[in-house]
């Protein structure tokens, strides 16, 4: 069987860490006997590839030095900044566009999987059309949440999209409720996978004196970050402890000038893009990973939340927000604690009532283990995914064959 997945960006190299969950899901499809090939943008002038394994057809849009509107960060922020990357996002479909028709005139797949459905819709149903094949559309969230705040003039090309797809997947059933409040169809729920059982679950291999509290994401608004500071700044008058930020983004200046006010200069530290090994050994040292979660002023909050997935494949606590596919997640003292979103003192509760009570930490983080084991391991994913394209293929062969399989 012949996948076509369409997606913004993909790693630009086998050491690039960008969308791992969309590498691991293609690589094991790969292995489970599907040639998947991979349609994504180019980068400053980046052609064709293979990375771990599979085809990676980059088309180009823009002059090289300029072609920067993927990869580094998400093209929806690109867009906002100015009109020039207004004008690199119409250059990005015409291209775009005309790269899919001269592939699919040239090679057929069997099924075409779409992620991010705003704009890459209009590839995959050209794509499909060429192909004679069905298409899955995959949402992950952020583009719900950008045409129902800031592109409302796009929701009947959103409309358009899931009703032509013959299958949608989401990652949460926050994203599910949220395809369905637009139009009322079924959606999968296929979340992320989580490498469990790859890692490590002993001990942490360093300890000081004080208690390790993790965050790891975007420094955007709807992270939450500012009440983890908070919260931090309460627990550091009881207890010894340390929080490590790993990640970047806009709110960077913002994070470091209220962590310098506070006088957290030797408490929080921020640690910006680290490597694979460093992001591991920070799982490994943690004693309690938090995700504090908040809707932003745009109405956007967390489509699920990777990176719980992969602290609870760690076997750590987890103390998270509330909000979105979260809840999907973190089952209220069973496999973490949720605390209302942008309350700093119930957040420094939750992380308090861990950090002292042993039994409470151990029986929390068996707990999210074997929940991510049961719903979001690797296996189950593809095993979803799989049920997913033999149903079409299915329902296409009783109707008669498809030029992509003949």
């Amino acid at each position: 069987m012949r996948i076509l997945y369409i997606a913004t960006a993909y790693p630009r190299s086998e050491q690039d860490i960008i969308t791992p969950w969309l590498v691991e899901t293609v690589v094991r499809l790969r292995k489970r006997g599907f040639d998947v090939t991979m349609f994504t943008s180019s980068y400053r002038g980046l052609g064709n590839q293979i990375i771990s394994g599979v085809p990676v057809i980059r088309f180009r849009y823009f002059f090289k030095r300029w072609e920067t509107l993927t990869h580094d960060e998400t093209a929806v922020d690109r867009v906002k900044r100015g009109l020039g990357y207004k004008l690199m996002a119409i250059f990005y479909v015409l291209f775009g566009t005309w790269a899919i028709w001269r592939l699919c005139r040239s090679q057929r797949f069997d099924i075409i999987h779409v992620h991010w459905p705003l704009p890459h819709a209009v590839f995959g149903y050209l794509a499909a059309r060429i192909c004679k094949a069905p298409i899955v559309i995959s949402f992950h969230g952020v583009t719900l949440m950008w045409v129902r705040r800031e592109l409302r003039i796009m929701k009947p090309f959103l409309c358009w999209t899931i009703r032509k797809a013959d299958a949608i997947t989401a990652n949460s059933t926050h994203t599910a409720k949220a395809i369905q409040q637009i139009v009322d169809r079924p959606v999968s729920i296929v979340p992320f996978g989580a490498a469990v059982g790859q890692f490590p679950s002993t001990a942490p291999v360093t300890k000081g004196k004080e208690k390790q509290l993790l965050f790891i994401g975007r420094l955007v608004e709807r992270k939450g970050i500012p009440y983890l500071i908070e919260a931090v700044e309460i627990l550091s008058r009881e207890l010894p402890v340390k929080l490590n930020i790993i990640g970047y983004g806009p709110d960077e200046p913002m994070l470091r000038e209220l962590i310098r006010q506070k006088g957290l200069g030797r408490t929080v530290i921020m640690h910006g893009k680290v490597t694979p090994q460093q992001l591991h050994d920070h799982y490994l040292n943690c004693d309690v990973f938090v995700l504090p979660a908040v809707v932003d002023a745009k109405g956007d909050t967390e489509g699920l939340g990777v990176v719980l997935i992969e602290a609870m494949s760690y076997h750590k606590p987890v103390v998270a927000s509330g909000v979105g596919g979260i809840v999907d997640l973190v089952i209220h003292n069973k496999t973490g604690l949720r605390t209302p979103p942008g309350d700093s003192r119930a957040l420094a509760a939750a992380i308090r009532s861990i950090l002292t009570d042993p039994e409470l930490a151990q029986r929390l983080a068996e707990g999210g283990y074997q929940h991510v084991k049961a719903d979001y391991s690797w296996p189950r994913i593809i095993s979803r995914l799989e049920d997913i394209y033999h149903r079409l293929l299915g329902t296409r062969h009783q109707a008669g064959p498809s030029s992509a399989s003949q």
